[in-house]
């Protein structure tokens, strides 16, 4: 099954859903970043949440999601836009903590902090809403910050599964968004319902796509509205590398023409290496000189 996005109303237009499957955007991060299991699952949960929320927005639209905590995972990073595609990085990739019962600790791997969520919508100034993690799974944590930053009740599932061999079985996740004016008898329905899911990974091994955990929440009482592919992409280039080196001013570039003789930056998101040689500097402190 390819990676997409699903969005619906349900329950006559009172309530919107947006369900994904994201197991190979996960899988081709964890290779990118060579990420151990606890560090996979997390990350794999926020590129998930991340790109269904840039699925929010207008076509312009881009967001940047930031967890700034103080757990082994050292913080995460994801960026993504309205078509669906999202990339990301973990502080440390290497980090693998379990429960008793074995399954992954994402919590304490992700610790105590805050979720930033930045958003450049174009027709309006870039702007950054912040709220408080409440338990690092990333599910819950998100769930909040929908409540409090933007007023807008929900609930978040998220789910990654890992192989032994560390790769990527499944991975997907959903969002629950009530409407205003949605009827409280709906609403408690939907709470019944959501208790009896079983989570995310379960429903994906068990073959249900982002359309079958829709009608398993709504019981086909929905209404479709649009299905999106989703990918990791990055969108870097040596010339964004250049305009960033350009920034840093003569003299620092000078600096560092004396001490190296070349400069090699490396993308966060993707890992690719741009590397500039005396002549490549030399331009660029010509350029420094332009404005």
């Amino acid at each position: 099954m390819k990676d997409y996005l699903v969005k619906a109303y349900g329950f006559g237009g009172t309530v919107r859903i947006y369900a994904a499957t994201t197991k190979h955007l996960v899988e081709r991060a964890r290779e990118i970043h060579d990420l151990w299991p606890t560090s996979a699952a997390a990350l794999g949960r926020l590129l998930t949440v991340s790109v269904v929320m840039g699925a929010m927005y207008g076509k312009d639209d881009s967001l940047t999601v930031r967890l700034q905590a103080d757990g082994p995972l050292e913080g995460m990073v994801a960026t993504t836009d309205a078509h669906g595609h999202v990339r990301g990085y973990v502080g440390n990739p290497h980090v693998f903590l379990q429960y008793n019962d074995g399954k992954l600790n994402v919590g304490q791997a992700v610790g105590n902090g805050h979720i930033h969520v930045t958003k450049n919508l174009r027709v309006r100034p870039i702007f950054t809403s912040t709220s408080t993690i409440q338990t690092g799974e990333i599910g819950e944590d998100f769930a909040y910050y929908f409540t409090q930053s933007e007023q807008i009740p929900s609930a978040v599932a998220l789910g990654v599964k890992v192989n032994p061999d560390n790769s990527v079985l499944n991975a997907g996740g959903y969002i629950v968004q009530i409407m205003p004016g949605c009827p409280d008898d709906v609403i408690e329905t939907i709470e019944q319902r959501l208790k009896n899911l079983p989570p995310v990974t379960a429903m994906l091994e068990d073959g249900k796509s982002p359309e079958g955990i829709i009608e398993a929440l709504t019981n086909n009482d929905q209404e479709w509205l649009q299905t999106m592919p989703l990918e990791y992409a990055c969108d870097c280039s040596k010339a964004t590398f250049e305009r960033g080196l350009i920034a840093l001013g003569e003299k620092e570039l000078r600096t560092l023409l004396k001490e190296d003789g070349m400069i090699e930056t490396v993308c966060h998101f993707c890992l690719t290496k741009y590397r500039f040689d005396t002549k490549a500097i030399d331009a660029l402190i010509e350029q420094t000189k332009k404005g």
